[in-house]
C-alpha cells in the first residue's frame, strides 16, 4: 500500500495566466444522496490549503482502516503520527479525484460496476471536490493520505458504490498516476513562468539599445559586450531550461492507473481508456515504482536554480558601489537596520541563496531512491515534500528575477567611464593582425607587448602612436584605429552569435518574434 507525503500544499504562483489555481467559488451540486458516519464531522472554518497537522481532525475512536481485515489490533498513536500524510499530501486531490472519474468511467465501460453506481460514485466525488474547495472538508490524519479520506468519505456520502471504486487499483498506481498528473501541470506552469522572465529580459534588451559593457572572464575584464548580447545570454539558458523540462514532460506522461501493485490484474480493465481520459500519451508497460521522472523533475529544476543563481550574482555585483553599473527601484530593493545608507538587491540574493534549496530537494530524492528493490517501498513517501518544495521555490525564484528586471536601470555613464580600463580591444587588435598575415600566436604575443608598453606609460591601445606601435611590427599602418577603442571593437565582430551590432540585432529580433513581445515605445 502507497501512501504520500509532501512539503505543504502549494497552489502555485502566478503571475503567467496559465498558472495553476484553485477554484474556491465552486457552488453546490445537489444531485448526491448523503450518508453519514455517526462520526463523521464535516464542518470547519479552516482552509484546506493552509491546514497544519494541528488543523486535521483526529478521533479518541479510531476508524478501521480500509486495510485492517487482517490486523487484530490498531496501529499506537505514534505509528499513526509518524506514518501519516494527508498534512500534506492533500495538494494532490484535485488529481486524485480527476483520476478517480477515469477509473469509474472505465469500470463502468468494462461492465466491473454498474452503470448506477459509476454515477452515484462521479457525484460523490464532486461533492467531495466542492466540499474542498469550499473549506468544509476535514481532513482526518486517521485515514492516512488523500486517497483514504477521499474514498472513506465517498463512503460516508453514497455507501456501498464507493466500496467498488478501488476495483483493479492499488494506491500505488493510485498515487504515481495522481503524481504525474501533479508534476505534469507543475511543468506546464513552471515553463510559463520562464516564458515571463524572457519576456522580461528580452524588453529590457529593448530598452537599452547600443550599450557597451565589459565581458568579463575570472571576474577580469576580457572584451566589450553589448548588453543586449549579455542578456540574451540569460534568456538562451532559459530556453534550454524550459526545454528540459518539456523533455521531462514527454517522458513522465505515460499512465500507471490499472497497473495495480506491481503485477497488474485478472480484471478485464482498459488502461487505454483511462490513460486517454487523463490526457496520457499511453498507459505504462511496466511498474509503478520507479521515480526516476522525479528525479529527472528536480534535475530541471535544479539547472534552472543555478542559472538563476548566477543571474542574481551578476545583478548584486553590478549593483555594488565598486561596479555601479545598475540601479534597482526601491520597489525590489531592502534597507538595514543599522546603516540607515544602505539600498540592498535582496531578492537577488535570496535568488542565489534558494538556489541550495532546489539543489538540496534533487539531493534528497536521489539519496531516497538510491537503494530501493523493485516495486513500491514506503520510502516512497517521502518523494512529495522535496517535489512540492521545488517546484513552490523555483516559481517564486523565476517570479521574483522577472519583477527585479522590471525594476531596473542601467547607469550609461557610470558604465561609459568605466570602459576604458582592462583594454578590452586586445583581442580584437590580435584580429587585425591575423588579418594582415601575421599567425595567432604571434599576434597574440605583440598584442601583449603592446599592452606591457601602454601599462609601463598608464596609456590605452588607442593611445599608442603609429611609431610605437611600428616598433613592435612595422606591419602596423594607420588603419589599426578602426580597430582600437570599445566601439570600433564591437563593430568588428561579426561571426554567427558574437556581440557585433548587426548579429545582436538579428538574435533580438528572433526572440521579439518568438516571445510575440510588442516593442512600441521601449526604443
Amino acid at each position: 500500500m502507497e501512501s504520500l507525503a509532501s512539503s505543504s500544499a502549494i497552489p502555485l504562483l502566478s503571475p503567467p495566466p496559465s498558472a495553476l489555481s484553485i477554484n474556491t467559488t465552486t457552488k453546490p451540486r445537489n444531485s448526491v444522496s448523503f450518508k453519514h458516519r455517526s462520526q463523521q464531522v464535516w464542518c470547519t472554518s479552516s482552509s484546506t490549503m493552509n491546514t497544519t497537522p494541528s488543523d486535521l481532525s483526529t478521533k479518541t475512536t479510531k476508524e478501521e482502516k480500509l486495510w485492517g481485515g487482517r490486523f487484530e489490533e490498531s496501529v499506537t498513536d505514534a505509528v499513526e503520527r509518524f506514518t501519516e500524510s494527508i498534512s500534506f499530501d492533500k495538494a494532490l486531490y484535485k488529481q486524485d479525484i480527476r483520476g478517480s472519474r477515469a477509473h469509474a468511467s472505465m469500470l463502468a465501460r468494462q461492465g466491473l460496476i454498474s452503470v448506477s453506481d459509476k454515477d452515484s460514485i462521479l457525484q460523490g466525488l464532486d461533492e467531495i471536490e466542492r466540499r474542498i474547495e469550499d473549506g468544509e472538508f476535514v481532513w482526518r490524519t486517521d485515514r492516512e493520505d488523500v486517497h483514504m479520506n477521499i474514498e472513506a468519505s465517498l463512503t460516508d456520502l453514497i455507501g456501498e458504490p464507493a466500496k467498488k471504486l478501488h476495483t483493479a487499483r492499488s494506491r500505488n498506481d493510485q498515487v504515481l498516476t495522481d503524481f504525474r498528473l501533479w508534476c505534469r501541470d507543475a511543468i506546464d506552469n513552471i515553463v510559463a513562468h520562464i516564458k515571463h522572465l524572457q519576456v522580461a529580459l528580452v524588453t529590457l534588451a529593448t530598452k537599452n539599445e547600443n550599450l557597451i559593457v565589459p565581458g568579463y572572464t575570472h571576474l577580469q575584464r576580457a572584451q566589450p559586450v553589448l548588453l543586449q548580447h549579455l542578456l540574451l545570454a540569460f534568456v538562451e539558458q532559459l530556453d534550454r531550461d524550459a526545454g528540459r523540462l518539456l523533455d521531462c514532460r514527454e517522458r513522465l506522461n505515460f499512465c500507471p492507473l490499472g497497473a495495480c501493485a506491481l503485477a497488474g490484474t485478472g480484471l478485464p480493465i482498459d488502461r487505454f481508456m483511462t490513460s486517454a481520459d487523463l490526457g496520457f500519451t499511453a498507459p505504462m508497460r511496466n511498474r509503478v515504482s520507479d521515480r526516476d521522472f522525479v528525479l529527472e523533475f528536480l534535475s530541471a529544476n535544479s539547472i534552472t536554480a543555478i542559472h538563476l543563481s548566477r543571474l542574481g550574482e551578476e545583478w548584486v555585483l553590478w549593483a555594488s558601489e565598486e561596479f555601479g553599473f545598475l540601479t534597482p527601484s526601491d520597489a525590489v530593493s531592502t534597507g538595514s537596520s543599522i546603516m540607515p545608507q544602505k539600498k540592498n538587491p535582496d531578492p537577488m540574493e535570496l535568488v542565489r541563496g534558494k538556489s541550495a534549496r532546489v539543489v538540496g530537494d534533487l539531493v534528497t530524492l536521489l539519496v531516497l531512491c538510491k537503494g530501493l528493490p523493485l516495486a513500491y517501498n514506503r520510502d516512497l513517501q517521502e518523494d512529495k515534500e522535496p517535489v512540492f518544495d521545488s517546484t513552490k521555490t523555483i516559481i517564486g525564484m523565476l517570479e521574483v528575477c522577472a519583477e527585479f528586471a522590471q525594476n531596473i536601470t542601467f547607469n550609461r555613464e557610470k558604465i561609459k567611464k568605466a570602459l576604458p580600463a582592462g583594454y578590452l580591444d586586445a583581442t580584437t587588435l590580435a584580429d587585425y593582425l591575423v588579418k594582415k598575415g601575421i599567425p595567432f600566436r604571434t599576434s597574440h604575443d605583440i598584442v601583449g607587448k603592446s599592452v606591457a608598453l601602454c601599462v609601463s606609460k598608464n596609456c590605452q591601445l588607442q593611445d599608442l602612436s603609429l611609431e610605437e606601435l611600428r616598433s613592435l611590427n612595422p606591419v602596423f599602418d594607420e588603419d589599426v584605429y578602426e580597430f582600437l577603442g570599445v566601439e570600433n571593437a564591437v563593430k568588428k565582430f561579426c561571426s554567427y552569435g558574437s556581440t557585433g551590432s548587426e548579429c545582436v540585432a538579428e538574435q533580438l529580433d528572433l526572440w521579439v518574434t518568438k516571445l510575440q513581445i510588442n516593442t512600441a515605445g521601449h526604443k
